[in-house]
């Protein structure tokens, strides 16, 4: 079940009764249909957790975003740097997306490349391609 206030989004899972926890961490969780207000969801609602890249994932992006840019060592970068606001045009994001791939040894599809804006974007991909890729 599913409620939404003005102020909050809240979801209760369907109760299991002496299931173990790896038994339901490997099935998606699934809901009942919900409603907003006037609108009525008749779809079931399904959630779906993903976790964040590592912490040196996200380092070895910011170190390789900071040489791209030529930034100095002060300048403050978070996973949520944007790429824009530090300066960077489409040629220098395209210049930071190469660096990437040769540092992870990846490819990034270029549907992809133009959708990464921030550090934690780049990471994120950059684990995804790599738990996608075929071991050598």
């Amino acid at each position: 079940m599913a409620s939404l206030s003005t102020s909050s989004l809240s979801f209760k899972a369907p109760s299991v009764q002496s299931t173990r926890t790896s038994q339901v961490l490997r099935k998606p969780l699934s809901f009942q249909p919900i409603s907003f207000g006037r609108f009525q969801s008749s779809k079931n609602l399904r959630l779906q957790i993903s976790c964040a890249a590592k912490p040196e994932t996200v380092q070895k992006v910011s170190d390789i975003v900071r040489e791209q840019l030529a930034l100095s060592a002060d300048t403050a970068l978070t996973a949520e740097s944007k790429f824009s606001a530090l300066g960077a045009d489409s040629l220098d994001t395209v210049e930071i997306v190469m660096a990437l791939e040769e540092k992870f040894n990846i490819s990034v599809e270029e549907a992809d490349a133009q959708n990464i804006t921030t550090i934690q974007e780049a990471a994120d991909l950059i684990e995804d391609l790599a738990q996608k890729k075929p071991a050598a």
